[in-house]
């Protein structure tokens, strides 16, 4: 029997069930904050688009999600390298088969992870606001939650061979990621990178001589409301996690805690001072991102610093999070309404650098901190040059069967009239932009 099969004591479970039963705010705050920063005739879509790809996303992992994924300890396809143990993949039973629903921390985990992957499907939605069909969002939804998500959730948190860096190669104590900043937030970002590339600007965002055009979002009142929503799920997301797979007491949860808040705090006064700097006025939308991208940053280190680094961790994601905007929009011509690949795929790559730089790892086996840094910047490299080209070739393929890009009327008419056939306004007259068209 392994540790993973063994029932936890009932104080640890009901703590850790209350953490995991916090998490759907997470997703509730994400879906309003990618609604409120798109065009209000798309609203009622993006919100139902939020609600499908979390159900399809839970659905497929249970279907095949976690047999690939699986846990440390359990089956797994391994071959070697130098004489060291190279674990690719899960070797678990479809459907969830096989695993004691007995309280075990595998059961534990298991309903975090049904939650975990849908925040993670949740993440392109906001890149791909006001013209990505429903279709296409939760077949793009299925190859993510069954087999990119659970692929690198395998080599992190399933005994892959990132977790293995510290044992085999001396690298600390391997690749550490204890809330998510990697297989939820950068996986995340990195889809939504390609989801943008694949469909391209909206209409009207950019003029012929190639300059961007400010598309405000319709709701700034859902999108602060979110950032709320939003930290009451990452105080959930970032306790459950530690004390899963990193093993933290749950004791260190109340550290968890306030490193949580005061990175998030701490982002948003960075990106308040720095729009108010550049712009002469603090940006709501912005700082609502700085908001979200200091959580974000929180989770790879958030149970092994202490709250003297989280402010500093927060403090610079808030000032990454304007200029990659900036830099994205206008000088790549990635359109980005709701800010996820500068929010979720750079603060949490940030959020790994910081883990490599300023944590002190304890719990899992290894080398010390020694090589840490090392460790953390193999999954990065791992991120950016294995997990983004396998995800932009899969919706790449989906799109070459079914074009994933809503019509020009869609588009034009506006997504909720065009595939609901009713507004989420139905009182009000949403805005047209046509006459921005060329």
């Amino acid at each position: 029997m392994t540790p993973l099969s063994v029932p936890v004591s009932s104080s640890s479970f009901a703590l850790c069930i209350l953490f995991i039963l916090l998490v759907p705010f997470a997703g509730a705050g994400l879906a309003l904050l990618n609604t409120g920063l798109g065009r209000s005739r798309s609203a009622a879509h993006a919100m139902l688009a939020s609600l499908c790809v979390v159900a399809v996303a839970g659905v497929v992992y249970c279907v095949c999600g976690y047999s690939w994924q699986g846990f440390a300890g359990r089956p797994a396809h391994v071959f070697a390298i130098s004489g060291r143990p190279w674990n690719w993949l899960a070797a678990e039973p479809f459907f969830l088969r096989g695993i004691d629903w007995n309280g075990s921390v595998a059961a534990l985990t298991i309903v975090l992870q049904l939650l975990s992957v849908g925040l993670a499907a949740l993440i392109p939605l906001g890149a791909g606001a006001d013209r990505w069909r429903l279709g296409a969002s939760c077949a793009s939804t299925v190859l993510l939650a069954g087999w990119t998500y659970p692929l690198f959730a395998h080599w992190v948190w399933g005994g892959g061979w990132l977790a293995q860096l510290g044992v085999n190669y001396g690298l600390g104590h391997g690749f550490v990621d204890a809330g998510g900043a990697s297989c939820i937030q950068v996986v995340g970002g990195l889809t939504a990178l390609s989801i943008a590339w694949i469909l391209g600007p909206r209409r009207g965002k950019y003029s012929p001589e190639g300059m961007p055009a400010a598309i405000p979002g319709h709701n700034a009142v859902l999108v602060l409301f979110a950032c709320v929503l939003m930290l009451v799920g990452w105080l959930g997301l970032n306790s459950a996690g530690a004390m899963l797979f990193a093993g933290v007491e749950p004791g260190r949860t109340v550290l968890i805690a306030v490193n949580t808040i005061l990175a998030a705090a701490s982002a948003t006064l960075a990106t308040a001072a720095v729009t108010r700097a550049r712009f002469g006025k603090p940006d709501a939308s912005l700082c609502a991102n700085g908001w979200v991208c200091g959580l974000v940053s929180s989770s790879a280190a958030c149970a092994f610093i202490q709250p003297a680094a989280a402010i500093i961790v927060g403090f610079v994601a808030g000032i990454l999070v304007v200029f990659s905007v900036e830099l994205l929009e206008l000088r790549l011509g990635v359109d980005d309404p709701g800010g996820s690949v500068s929010v979720h795929g750079l603060g949490g790559i940030w959020g790994l650098l910081a883990a490599g730089i300023v944590a002190r790892v304890s719990g899992p086996t290894g080398s010390g901190d020694v090589g840490q840094f090392e460790a953390q910047l193999v999954g990065i490299a791992t991120l950016v040059g294995f997990v983004l080209p396998l995800t932009y070739a899969l919706n790449w393929a989906l799109n070459r069967v079914s074009p994933q890009r809503v019509s020009v009327e869609g588009e034009r008419q506006g997504m909720d009239l065009y595939e609901l056939g009713a507004g989420a306004y139905p009182d009000f007259v949403s805005h047209n932009d046509d006459l921005l068209q060329r």
